[in-house]
């Protein structure tokens, strides 16, 4: 039987970069989006079942998740109203008891507080923690809160921590560290393609499980340099 996964957020561009992987794989694919982006999946419309609705509406995670063994989420932390920690917890809450459950999130999650940040990223996300009370469209507090609730979680987890994201063809599967500021992730630039890639190969890595992995194109200059490291280790 293949597999059924659930991809909560799958109108957005990293959703359906993972449709499109999930399929490939042979996948039954269940897709959450909200009404007004359904149009956006009209072109995979008769090869997925859409479930229409707010991310973080509980009955519409428990019609979408149900007999799924694995429920991917992009944790997106829009408007001012708990939507990425409500989602994160529908999904944690409601999900098959021995699915595999993995979440998106960018670099500013930190698991253990071992993380070693650039400037840049510093001052952006001190910069929107500012705004965010200002402008109400996003909130990384409540992503850290959503990531807060998984990482405590003793369901079957993976947090996966995304570079900077560019267009353009796969360079393969990502590389990855468990901390950012790792030589490995100097590059800071990962494709969104390979980043949905990381995300459904996650499904049925065991080596992943209670992991969040910071991670990087594999292509990129750090990642070739410590690969080159390795091979002459």
């Amino acid at each position: 039987m293949p597999k059924k996964i659930c991809i909560v957020g799958a109108s957005g561009k990293v959703g359906r970069y993972m449709i499109g992987h999930a399929l490939d794989r042979g996948y039954e694919v269940v897709g959450v989006c909200r009404e007004q982006s359904v149009d956006k999946l009209a072109d995979v419309a008769d090869r997925i079942t859409i479930v229409p609705g707010p991310t973080d509406d509980r009955d519409v995670i428990a019609r979408a998740v149900e007999g799924c063994d694995a429920v991917l989420v992009v944790l997106v932390p829009w408007g001012m109203k708990h939507y990425a920690s409500g989602t994160a917890q529908a999904v944690l809450d409601l999900a098959p008891t021995d699915a595999r459950l993995i979440f998106s999130c960018g670099w500013h999650i930190t698991r253990d507080g071992q993380d070693v940040y650039s400037w840049k990223v510093r001052f952006l996300v001190g910069a929107m923690g500012r705004l965010a009370p200002i402008i109400r469209v996003v909130d990384l507090n409540d992503q850290v809160e959503a990531a807060r609730r998984i990482f405590a979680s003793d369901r079957r987890w993976t947090v996966v921590r995304g570079s900077d994201l560019e267009e353009g063809e796969s360079q393969g599967l990502p590389v990855w560290s468990r901390h950012v500021g790792d030589p490995v992730l100097a590059s800071n630039l990962t494709r969104r393609t390979d980043f949905a890639l990381f995300m459904v190969a996650a499904v049925d890595d065991e080596e992943l499980v209670h992991e969040a992995p910071a991670i990087v194109g594999r292509l990129t200059p750090s990642a070739r340099a410590h690969a080159r490291t390795e091979e002459t280790a």
